[in-house]
């Protein structure tokens, strides 16, 4: 029985070896057990947001709706037609009776003073031009928010996987220290400690997939679908990094691609062209009507002529220091106020921009220090810590330590490449263009 336990021990240590090395090569080739249904790739993630999602269709609305204003008010106002009984008397209620009574048809047009009914259109032209900026700018949006919730997906689902493997791996030494034990060459806190890293990896584990079912029910509400509906990712990507452009470029890209600055500008035109109005307003508008007047024949039967009258009325601004002055002063003042909002739009940009493409940076190069660097080092630390701990040389605290080390790394790794492409949409968001690669 006594030859029996080391070689239990030893075939122990072998297979935990072997798993350790096979860690060596493709950190995500695990597969998910459980999970049935079909792959959601991120492309099909961004193409059911961008057509389902509730958010832009109510902003198309809405852009739908000011398309239709510019003609409205660019049109002259309705004409009024008129029906009259002029100078009919009251004691017979004859047409006939008098010389000027007469039945008349007449039309009233308004004509505003020329130039403004233009600068109406215009203005809610260019208000309807920021309501389809503001469109495309909510699609940007969207879909940033759908790649970053994506990704923070797939860093979980390789945390969870990495996390299952070391989950077993620590179930092995738990089982190894206890071998160990039990025959004389280990200690009984060796297979304590074990056990109270394995708690504490099953605790890590309730906390991710809290999160991940959070973010699953987030991605949904984004592609306008159930919030119970499961999410599976793909297991494999393309792990290699873009590089983009020049951030000075970037900021260039921006000022003409960004819909956001686009909609802010005709905003701006938008106000100028108030202004003009308001200033126009200080000129008349005018009233033309043309009236008909039919009279009857007189008691003896003698005819009588018709009447025919034209009346031109004139606004006239009497009151121009209280009333276009003063709107030509607030005009000056939201004109100024539209200009402000887009300096501090384009500033506001900027600093995005900039930072976006630190964080870009940044996390790109962990990314890459980790994969080609920190864990292929761990790797082998494990390995060779294993090792000792089979002869007696290392124990086996550090061995444990050495092994969720490593587990922090891996883990490190995938939130690093997530975060690079996290950052990368809101870069693309930011710039108002999807292509910005060297």
């Amino acid at each position: 029985m006594s030859l029996v336990r080391p070689i239990q021990y030893s075939a122990a240590l072998i297979c935990l070896l072997l798993t350790i090395s096979a860690q060596a090569g493709d950190t995500h080739a695990a597969s998910q057990p459980g999970l049935q249904g079909s792959v959601l790739k991120l492309e099909t993630a961004i193409e059911i947001a961008a057509k389902n999602n509730p958010g832009i269709a109510e902003v198309q609305s809405r852009a739908t709706a000011m398309a239709q204003i510019p003609s409205q008010v660019g049109s002259l106002p309705d004409p009024m037609i008129h029906l009259n009984a002029m100078n009919l008397p009251t004691d017979t209620f004859d047409l006939g009776q008098e010389n000027m009574t007469q039945l008349q048809v007449g039309i009233t047009q308004a004509f505003p003073y020329p130039g403004k009914l233009g600068l109406k259109e215009k203005a809610a032209e260019y208000m309807a031009s920021a309501a389809g900026s503001k469109v495309t700018e909510t699609r940007l949006m969207i879909v940033q928010k759908v790649k970053n919730v994506w990704w923070k997906l797939y860093f979980l689902d390789r945390a969870l996987e990495i996390l299952a493997r070391n989950h077993a791996l620590l179930r092995q030494f738990v089982d190894i220290a206890r071998t160990k034990y039990k025959v004389g060459q280990g200690l009984q806190q060796d297979v304590l400690l074990a056990q109270v890293e394995l708690s504490k990896l099953l605790d890590r584990e309730v906390q991710l997939n809290g999160k991940r079912r959070g973010l699953e029910a987030h991605l949904n509400a984004l592609m306008d679908r159930s919030v119970t509906n499961s999410i599976i990712l793909p297991q494999k990507i393309d792990e290699k990094m873009p590089v983009i452009i020049a951030e000075s470029e970037l900021l260039d890209m921006a000022g003409e691609n960004r819909p956001i600055i686009a909609a802010q500008r005709s905003k701006v035109n938008a106000a100028r062209s108030k202004l003009k109005l308001a200033k126009k307003d200080y000129y008349p508008d005018f009233k033309l009507s043309a009236l008909y007047g039919s009279r009857q024949d007189t008691p003896s039967g003698r005819s009588r002529a018709d009447f025919a009258s034209v009346m031109l009325g004139i606004r006239v601004p009497l009151y121009a220091a209280r009333k276009q002055k003063k709107a030509v002063d607030q005009r000056n003042s939201e004109l100024n106020q539209q200009k402000f909002a887009l300096r501090d739009l384009e500033s506001r940009v900027g600093e995005q921009i900039s930072r976006f493409y630190a964080e870009f940076l940044r996390a790109r190069e962990q990314s890459v220090l980790f994969k080609t660097g920190i864990i292929p080092q761990a790797r082998q630390t494990v390995a060779s810590m294993l090792s000792g701990y089979q002869v007696g040389k290392v124990d086996f605290l550090n061995l444990v330590r050495a092994q969720l080390t490593l587990y922090n790394y891996e883990t490190q790794y995938w939130k690093a490449l997530s975060e690079t492409w996290q950052a990368l949409a809101k870069l693309v968001a930011a710039v108002g263009k999807e292509n910005i690669y060297e």
